[in-house]
């Protein structure tokens, strides 16, 4: 059971504006019925570019219908510059957050926004011209590499929360593996952080990973009846595997996540991509 808040609750037990603008300026249309998840977005734009109406057509889970309806409540009366400048994660905030498995559904409602933007100026979407690396769900190179790089996503995982490319068959993940690991090593990062890391030897950054696990993450795992072992560091990207009671515990991808890998940025470097092998 999803972990809803209760305006998520609200806005989808009565969801806002549904249906069609009535001879519409813009109209923005995600997904597909094939995958679980459609949005179709009607906007009518006055001659001051003021949205003054906004609804929604939404085939979907209560994240897509509530995230579709916080949508259309936030763009009603707002100006395209600034309409524009709406992100996922301004969606999710308005709704006191989603489950981190439903931000794909944030991401649609921003989609589905630029798309009828677009169609309203009359211009090509730039995420649509992108390679489609996920052919389940339509998902585009450029598509992902937005994800990663403006809500901070570091693992295959986090990219298909937020986008679900690999969500369907899976032939795209070693490809959303090599567009994560590029696009990570791509990010800037602060001057002080660059020579921390340059200072750091492969040998030096093993070394503090296999103190931090013994020192921080071992004793509180061991609490349970779990353990963890590191298997390999590949550049920024760690592997390890839990044993004892966290094997295959329903909430070891948490642990893995939420818990080692933070630990991790936090007292060996921020870029580490901690990820589970056999």
């Amino acid at each position: 059971m999803w972990d809803y808040t209760d305006k998520v609750k609200e806005h989808f037990i009565n969801p806002r504006n549904v249906g069609e603008v009535e001879k519409p300026s813009g109209v923005g249309e995600v997904g597909s019925l094939a995958c679980g998840d459609a949005l179709k977005l009607s906007i009518k734009v006055n001659e001051q570019g003021i949205i003054t109406d906004a609804r929604f057509k939404t085939f979907g889970c209560a994240s897509a219908i509530a995230s579709s309806s916080a949508l259309t409540e936030m763009i009603k009366g707002m100006k395209l510059e600034d309409a524009e400048k709406i992100t996922n994660e301004d969606i999710a905030n308005f709704l006191g957050g989603l489950p981190k498995e439903k931000m794909h559904c944030s991401v649609m409602g921003r989609e589905a926004l630029e798309a009828a933007i677009a169609n309203f100026r009359g211009v090509f979407l730039p995420m649509a011209q992108g390679e489609v690396v996920c052919e389940c769900f339509g998902v585009t190179d450029l598509e992902i590499i937005r994800a990663i790089r403006e809500s901070g996503l570091r693992s295959v995982e986090e990219i298909t929360n937020f986008t679900k490319a690999g969500g369907g068959c899976g032939k795209c993940v070693d490809r959303l593996r090599e567009i994560l690991q590029e696009t990570v090593e791509g990010l800037q990062v602060e001057p002080k952080k660059i020579r921390k890391e340059q200072r750091m030897t492969t040998l030096q950054k093993i070394k503090k990973i296999e103190e931090v696990l013994e020192r921080e993450i071992k004793p509180t795992l061991k609490k349970d009846g779990g353990d963890i072992e590191l298997i390999d560091v590949d550049g920024d990207f760690v592997t390890v595997s839990l044993r004892g009671a966290c094997a295959g515990c329903q909430s070891s991808r948490t642990t893995l996540k939420v818990y080692v890998e933070k630990k991790l940025r936090e007292l060996v470097s921020d870029a580490l991509i901690v990820e589970e092998g056999k």
